[in-house]
């Protein structure tokens, strides 16, 4: 691939995507999206990772959509492009997977970090959706991530605004799961990774599935979302592995079956 670098085994489950367009501080072109979509496609059906982490460089997670693709195009153009259909694509991803955020999370950049499961925030890390300065609006998800993320109000004034958030408070707010030291937050969303890795993989998707419902339906339907899942679980060997586990106190060793 030529804008990834791509570790299938960064720790044991875990793997690493990386983006990298250095120049243009890993902006989001057509190519790079589907290499990213692409990238989770293949790690999707290797049994051997269980959790994903996607990260850039300390200077830029991803500093928004390559304008110079987008500036002359016509709403046609726009409505027959097949990135947004990527991207939803890439939301599908069945694995937990984790952001690692450093320096400017901005537009696309924004939108692709709250498409993770989780966020790991350097102190550097800015989130923002700037497109209201460009003269148009974000339309990969930050007018419906950000106000589930961080309440109305708040994404109504980025949004409206451009004004980016600190890290500091993207997490008061929730958009962030910690902060930490630039030096640290890739090691920092590892450990994060492992610990999600040592448990069931059956389990770790049907969970993933039954929180993301909690967002997409109401209280009764996603209830019962979750109440199947659970009772799916217990078709597992994983589940029977674990229990065991327990009752005979020693820890499990879960073969994702």
């Amino acid at each position: 691939m030529e804008f990834l670098l791509v570790t299938p085994q960064v720790r044991p489950g875990v793997a690493l995507i990386q983006l990298n367009r250095p120049k243009e501080l890993n902006a989001l072109n057509g190519q790079l999206v589907e290499e990213i979509r692409d990238a989770l496609l293949l790690l999707d059906n290797d049994d051997a990772v269980r959790v994903v982490v996607i990260t850039g460089s300390e200077r830029a997670f991803a500093a928004g959509a390559d304008i110079r693709q987008m500036a002359g195009k016509s709403a046609i153009d726009m409505f027959t492009d097949s990135r947004f259909a990527t991207l939803e694509q890439i939301r599908r991803f069945r694995k937990p997977l984790i952001g690692a955020v450093s320096g400017f999370a901005l537009g696309g950049g924004c939108e692709l970090a709250m498409t993770c499961d989780m966020l790991v925030a350097s102190e550097t890390a800015q989130f923002g959706q700037p497109e209201i300065r460009l003269g148009t609006m974000p339309g990969a998800g930050g007018t419906q991530r950000l106000v589930r993320a961080v309440g109305k109000v708040r994404a109504m004034e980025m949004v409206l605004t451009g004004e980016p958030i600190s890290a500091h408070e993207a997490h008061r707010l929730g958009l962030v799961n910690r902060v930490v030291p630039v030096g640290q937050y890739l090691e920092e969303a590892y450990r994060l990774a492992a610990s999600i890795a040592a448990m069931s993989p059956v389990a770790a998707r049907l969970a993933k599935e039954s929180v993301n419902r909690a967002f997409e339906t109401h209280l009764d339907e996603g209830l019962h979302f979750e109440r199947k899942n659970f009772y799916l679980t217990f078709a597992s060997e994983d589940q029977k592995e674990g229990m065991a586990a327990f009752l005979e106190k020693r820890k499990p060793e879960f073969k994702g079956r």
